[in-house]
């Protein structure tokens, strides 16, 4: 890692971070309520700082995906209510949020334009939005890029680049966007185990550089202890928080964490909770979704 990155990466996580803020209180998602009556959430409530990584983990199937998709505006909750910084995103007299820029999703199969450039990619939403002039929008592009250890893939298309970099370009295509937060569902499900771990530490470069609120999903335990400052551990369907794990570690983190002793003890913790809540979906025959 370069002495330009490890003093970025000493800076203090959270400093003056002010946006981001997610509340979620008390809520419930039924799907066909007049019908099969399948409930995904049930009464779930967390408050999220601005500024913190919140890993989500649960068996497949649990509702944590319905959860991602209230906050984006994707679908609608059927009680209880969501705020982002004091503000109602969705809840009485507005059960489905409005899909906005200052909440991005990172999907777990990708989404980048494969007739497009990686820089035209990146470009696309502020020029569509029409804030920035063209030059503007571009010179902001690739210092992103570069920032994120892109430069040199500006006039690449997505499939001529390996599958962690265009994970980057998806991840910095987002922040172009100034996001207040960002939703990953599952983004490094697909890769293998070498990429992934080049990842998380490239997420986290960017996350210190950038002190985005950050709603992660994952099946991960692993994952969820080095990226996270905490972990919501989900109950089977329907989801709701089991236990709420505080990753003490301090940041900035690399992989010499994984070695430590309070990763070993914090993952002991939690192993045992998202066994039993995946024993629990395994049992009861949940399918992913």
């Amino acid at each position: 890692m370069t002495a330009v990155v490890e003093q970025r990466m000493a800076e203090p996580v959270n400093e003056s971070v002010t946006k981001g803020s997610l509340r979620i209180d008390d809520v419930v998602k039924i799907y066909d309520p007049d019908g099969a009556a399948v409930m995904a959430v049930d009464h779930c409530s967390i408050d999220i700082p601005a500024g913190e990584i919140c890993m989500i983990v649960g068996p497949s199937g649990c509702g944590k995906t319905t959860l991602l998709n209230a906050i984006a505006g994707f679908h609608d909750i059927t009680s209880g209510s969501i705020h982002m910084d004091g503000e109602l995103l969705c809840g009485p007299g507005q059960m489905q949020a409005e899909p906005g820029s200052d909440r991005i999703v990172v999907f777990q199969n990708g989404a980048l334009f494969p007739w497009k450039t990686n820089l035209d990619n990146i470009a696309f939403g502020p020029m569509m939005a029409g804030k920035l002039s063209k030059s503007e929008i571009y010179e902001k592009a690739r210092t992103m890029m570069a920032d994120a250890g892109l430069s040199g893939t500006e006039n690449n298309y997505p499939g001529e680049i390996s599958s962690g970099l265009r994970r980057r370009v998806e991840i910095v295509r987002a922040l172009m966007n100034d996001p207040k937060v960002l939703l990953f569902d599952e983004p490094y499900r697909a890769l293998d185990s070498l990429t992934k771990s080049v990842m998380h530490e490239a997420l986290l470069e960017i996350y210190y550089r950038n002190k985005v609120t950050i709603f992660f999903i994952t099946h991960d335990l692993e994952e969820a202890i080095f990226l996270g400052h905490r972990l919501i551990i989900m109950s089977s369907r329907p989801c709701k928080p089991k236990k709420i794990v505080e990753v003490d570690i301090p940041h900035p983190r690399d992989y010499s964490v994984l070695t430590s002793a309070r990763f070993r003890e914090i993952m002991s913790e939690a192993k045992g909770v998202v066994h039993e809540e995946a024993q629990k979906a395994f049992d009861a025959g949940e399918k992913e979704g």
